[in-house]
This record gives structure tokens, sequence and C-alpha cells, in this order.
């Protein structure tokens, strides 16, 4: 009994844009209710660290600020293709990008923004054993750099983080956090990330995703058997299991397909030779207690059904409690009212849907009640994901269906691809379990990102995926180009053979010691055997673009007034090494324009010209470029055209430039590099 409330609405906005801003308080009678972290809201608005914390509920570790601006903090690196490493680099929609993901993360966000529909990580478990990535924060003293364990004696941006480093969870929470933040925004309105942990992080990890995507959107955690004889180095537990956490960009506009099969012992054949499940069929028409009583005799939803199962036929009345139509039933009919208690009830649907599903015949009539039939040959997903085999009804047909989620499975999947003794990844994850997570979505066409790609299972999954039911789902894998090298000798006992592994992989295939080679080169082994197992499978796309995080094309420029010289002025401002293909995606990115993009490689009036999207995007950056060529680009009427200031020609080029688009597109958006 009064006007809304400005402040719960302000706060709900607020809370939408920065779930991270939530916080919890007591009103004037004592009561509990949402507040803003003001606090935290302004570090969110400031590019400075904020102090002066009050006691609040929060989470919170040192140098989360620093977590917080890192996020925030934009980036000049760009990404470079790498054709000769790429597999069908002019057609694939599919990309592997090198780097430290927190920086690709951010470029790609100038492209992908709310583009990603599903992403998976299984990024460093915190175990005491694994590297971590840490961040270069604002806090260069050395005594910081000391005792966080920031950098090692060689300066090495991956570091072992042991339980001994008095810093072991505040290290992994500040490499994950701003990670997590940045992946946020690439996922789309419907966009769900999956997160695998284990023991050591998985209260925190709930904790920050429900700040950083707000507790409302917290779907849920997998316990995954991935390990099914546990692990003979656990202490006082065998651990066999490990954990998928799960959280929605808009948990109101995300949803699970079912896609787990039933057991075929579930199903039975109906008399038209479907599986219909033997149980959990829906009442539509008979005694119910679930529906709402009759107000109106009118109501699409009120009838009586006549069926003479002789003859297969079926009539619908309107009808009072004890009327009966006595010539029908006298013929054979038998007669089905949904009533209780001496009242009418409402059928389940309305008369038009129930007579589509007689046509469709999914319908089931018992002495007393008809039944919708559960033609359905899946289930939901379990909270507990087990390993097993079982008989299952697989469209229509029965199948031996397998769960597989073991990483033992996973090591031998990678074995058998590289014919190796020992798996190049330790513990990889299943190809069968990443199937699983993505088949929760329709098979239509989606984004798949993995920032913690390791050796690729994602990629390789999203392809068999895409061969076995015909969908054309993209993924981009993301992955720091480790030294296998370095890593061998900070590596314990235990992951000392994968490591020694891989490089002799690297070796035989005459690569240079990085983990991103063993990656790529699973990816294009996987799409061969895929393509030699699904022969039948025509346009499957096995192919990735290889992109490299590089600093920016452009020459850092910084002079100051007594430094300048003429010559300053006419220096090329574009780096030395770069090719024109660089210039090409740093102005891709710039513009918002999938990295997958269709790239054509144009002669016009002699010169080079790189047409993207069929012309959406259009750029010159060859030399000595004439008006002739401008004009013709001109009247192809690309949305944006690029080239350098250096490949004008001449001076008169220059000068004509801006009267040539406007003769000829004058909406065209141009830029001079």
């Amino acid at each position: 009994m009064q006007t809304t409330n400005v402040v719960d609405e302000n706060i709900k906005k607020i809370g939408e844009l920065f779930p991270n801003c939530l916080t919890e308080t007591l009103d004037e009678n004592g009561r509990p209710q949402k507040a803003i972290d003001f606090d935290q809201l302004r570090q969110e608005l400031s590019k400075n660290i904020v102090e002066g914390p009050e006691e609040r509920y929060q989470f919170t570790w040192p140098d989360k600020r620093n977590a917080i601006r890192l996020a925030n903090a934009p980036t000049t690196d760009t990404l470079r293709p790498c054709r000769e490493e790429s597999v069908d680099f002019d057609n694939t929609q599919n990309l592997y990008i090198e780097g430290d993901n927190l920086e690709v993360l951010k470029l790609l966000r100038q492209n992908y923004l709310g583009k990603v529909k599903m992403i998976y990580i299984d990024p460093p478990y915190n175990t005491g054993n694994d590297f971590v990535y840490n961040d270069d924060f604002d806090q260069n003293s050395e005594y910081y750099k000391h005792n966080s364990g920031q950098f090692d004696e060689l300066g090495n941006r991956l570091v072992t983080n042991t339980e001994s480093n008095g810093r072991f969870h505040t290290d992994w929470l500040n490499m994950i956090y701003p990670r997590l933040k940045v992946a946020k925004d690439l996922l789309s309105e419907d966009g769900v990330i999956f997160i695998s942990i284990d023991d050591n992080e998985l209260e925190n990890l709930i904790k920050m995703g429900c700040e950083i995507f707000g507790d409302y959107n917290y779907i849920g955690s997998l316990s995954v058997e991935n390990n099914p004889k546990g692990r003979k180095n656990s202490d006082y537990i065998s651990v066999s299991s490990e954990y998928c956490v799960i959280f929605a960009r808009s948990k109101d506009k995300s949803s699970f397909i079912e896609n787990v099969p039933k057991k075929a012992s579930d199903m039975t054949l109906d008399e038209n030779g479907k599986y219909v499940h033997n149980s959990g069929k829906r009442v539509l028409v008979g005694d119910n207690s679930f529906n709402k009583k009759v107000t109106k005799i009118s109501s699409d939803k009120n009838y009586v059904v006549y069926y003479n199962a002789n003859t297969d036929e079926l009539i619908t009345k309107k009808e009072e409690v004890g009327q009966f139509d006595k010539a029908l039933v006298d013929n054979g009919y038998v007669r089905y009212a949904s009533e209780h208690n001496g009242f009418l009830i409402e059928n389940t649907y309305t008369e038009d849907k129930f007579k589509e599903l007689f046509k469709a015949k999914a319908l089931q009539f018992s002495k007393d009640k008809i039944y919708e039939k559960n033609f359905s040959d899946t289930i939901r997903i379990k909270s507990q994901l087990t390993n097993r085999e079982y008989e299952a009804i697989v469209r229509g047909e029965k199948k031996v269906y397998s769960m597989e989620l073991t990483t033992t499975g996973g090591g031998t999947c990678l074995k058998n691809l590289f014919g190796v003794s020992d798996s190049p990844f330790p513990a990889p994850k299943n190809v069968g379990y990443l199937k699983l997570l993505i088949s929760l979505f329709p098979s239509d066409p989606y984004i798949v990102l993995d920032f913690f790609s390791g050796s690729s299972t994602t990629a390789h999954a999203v392809t068999q995926l895409n061969a076995e039911d015909g969908g054309n789902r993209k993924f981009i894998m993301v992955q720091l180009p480790e030294n296998l090298d370095e890593s061998l000798e900070k590596a314990d006992t235990l992951s000392k053979p994968s490591i020694e592994s891989a490089i002799k992989i690297c070796d035989e295939l005459g690569f240079s010691h990085l983990l991103t080679e063993i990656g790529k080169e699973r990816i294009r082994r996987a799409g061969k055997k895929i393509m030699e197992e699904h022969p039948e499978v025509r346009d499957l796309d096995t192919g990735f673009r290889v992109l490299k995080l590089d600093s920016s094309n452009m020459n850092d420029v910084f002079y100051t007034p007594e430094a300048f010289t003429e010559h300053d002025l006419f220096e090329d401002n574009i780096k030395g090494d770069r090719k024109d293909e660089d210039l090409l995606f740093q102005t891709m990115i710039e513009l918002g324009i999938e990295l997958s993009a269709k790239i054509e490689k144009k002669s016009i009036a002699g010169k080079t010209v790189w047409s993207v999207s069929d012309g959406y995007l259009m750029a010159c950056f060859d030399k000595d470029v004439n008006e002739t060529t401008i004009k013709e680009i001109a009247k192809m009427k690309p949305f944006y055209f690029v080239m350098r200031d250096s490949s004008m020609a001449t001076d008169n080029v220059a000068d004509n430039f801006e009267q040539i688009w406007s003769e000829y597109s004058k909406d065209t958006v141009r830029r001079i590099l």
C-alpha cells in the first residue's frame, strides 16, 4: 500500500550492473535488506585504489582491489595472425590464441562482447604443486615481490604456488578474479560458464562467482567422478571426484536441455512401435486434484471425452457433473471426465491441443484416465556424474551409452592420438565429459570459449560433437605459451613424466618446446581422425586460425619539445616487423569485427586490398596508393575503410581523399593509421 521505493529500485539496477557491489545490512526494524557497498562501487568507477572500507558482510582478501583494477585496466596489446601454424585459415570459424589469457580476454571483449554462449575452463586448482599466473600489480616494492612470490629469480610469469607460501589462497584468488570478471562480459544473455575445480578452492570459487555473476545466477555444482579408484596420494580420504561450478550470465534467460539417455529398461514399445517411458506419464483427463476447478462451462479446458477403442474414434463434449451420453456409451464409447469430490476440474490441455495429441497418437487410455505418452528418451543431467555404461534409447534406437569422465581415459585418448606411452598432459579432461557439458545446449551455432585450454580437449569435444549431431559450434582456445623446459625444472615428481612426454613429442615433430605446440597439434590430429571416422559428414570445420598476443603494431612515441626533430615528424608510426595482415587484425579488433570473419585478398588498380566479411571492412596498406585505387574501393561502398597515412602516393591524394569518398560513398567510415 505504498508507492515504489526508488532507493530499492536503484539498488536493484546497480546490483545488475555490478553484482559485486551488493552487500547486506539491517533496516530500522532490524530486518536484513540488500544495500550497496559504496567503497566497492567507487572502486569500480575509479582508476585508482580506493581506501577505507567499513566493516560489513563481504568476501575479501589482500590485493582484491588491485585485482578489480587489473580487470578494468585497458590493454594496448594486439593479436597477430599466424597462417603457417593454422589449418584452413581462410575458411575456418575456429580460433586458437596464444598469450596471457587476461590480456587476450580484454581484446576479445572488443569483438565478442555478449556473443559467447558457453565458457568452460579448467584453471590451476591450487593444489600446492601446480602453476598460477602472478599478475603485475602496482605495488612494486621489493618487499611485496619477495613476499608475494610474484616473480621467481628469473622473472618468470608462471610460478609454483606452494602451500608454504603465506599468500597461498590470496595469489590464486588474485589470479582468477580478474579473468572471471572480464569473461563475464563475453557471455551472451543466455550464456553459461563451467569451471572445473577441486576441494582446495571450491568454497572460494563459489563465493567469488556469486560476487561476479550474482548469487541469483549460481546454477549449482556438479560432482564429477574423474578418478573412480581414488588418488593414492590423498590424505584420510581417497579422493575420486572433483567439481564443476556453474554460473549463468542471466539465469532466467538460460536453460539446459535434457541430454542423458534413458535406460532401455525404463522404456517400452507402444502399439505403434515407438518407445514410451514406463512412468512419469501426465494425466490429461480423469479424476485429479492438481488442476483448477471449472468456473465457466465454456472454458476451453472443460470438456469430457468419449473414446471407442475398437474404432479408434474420439468425441469431445461439454457436460455437467453426472451427465453422460447414453447413446455413445451403448455404442462402445468410454466416457472420461476430470472430476474431483463432485466438482468439475479443468483438463490439463485445451480441447484443440488434446485433439492434436490424439492425431499424433500420443495418448494412452486406461480404464478411467487418459495419459500423455512420454516419448522423451532423455533425462536431466544429475548433480552427481559417475562413470557408467548401460543399454539406452538413443534417438529411438537401443544403443550402449557410456558416460566416460575419467582423466585416465583422457590420457589414453592423447597417448593414442600421439602414439606415445605417456600422456603429454597431466590429468587431461575426458572428451566424453566435455561433450556432455556442451550438449546441454541445442546444437544451434554458438561459440565455446576455453581460456585455460591446456591440451585442447574442449576443441576436440566441439569438433567431435559437431560430427555426431551435425552441429555448427565454433571454438576459441586461449593458452599461455608456457616453456616446457622451464616447467620441467619446477615440476614435482608426479608432473615430470607428462612434461617429458610433451617435450619428446615436440622434438619428434620439430616443434619448439612450448605447451601450445601440443595443443595445436592435438586439434590437427583430432580433426583428421574425426573425418576418417565420419566420412559421411560434409562441411565439418576441423580448422583453426592461430593468433598470437603481441605488443601494439604502433610505435611508442614520446618526445619532449627539445628532443623533437624534423626527422621524427616523417618517421613511420608502425613497427618495422609488422605485416599488412597484422594491421588488418588490429583494425578488426578495434572495430569489433569477429576474428573468424571471412578475409579475402584482392588486387584493385594494382594494389593489394583486404576485404573482410564480403566488403563490410576494406583496407589497403600497400605503398604508393593513388586516387584510382581509392576511387574503385569507394565505389564498392564498404561500411569501413582503413589505410595507412604513409600509403598515400602524393600530397594530392591526401588532399582529395575526403572528396573522393564524399562523392562515391559518403556514409563509409574512414580511418587512417
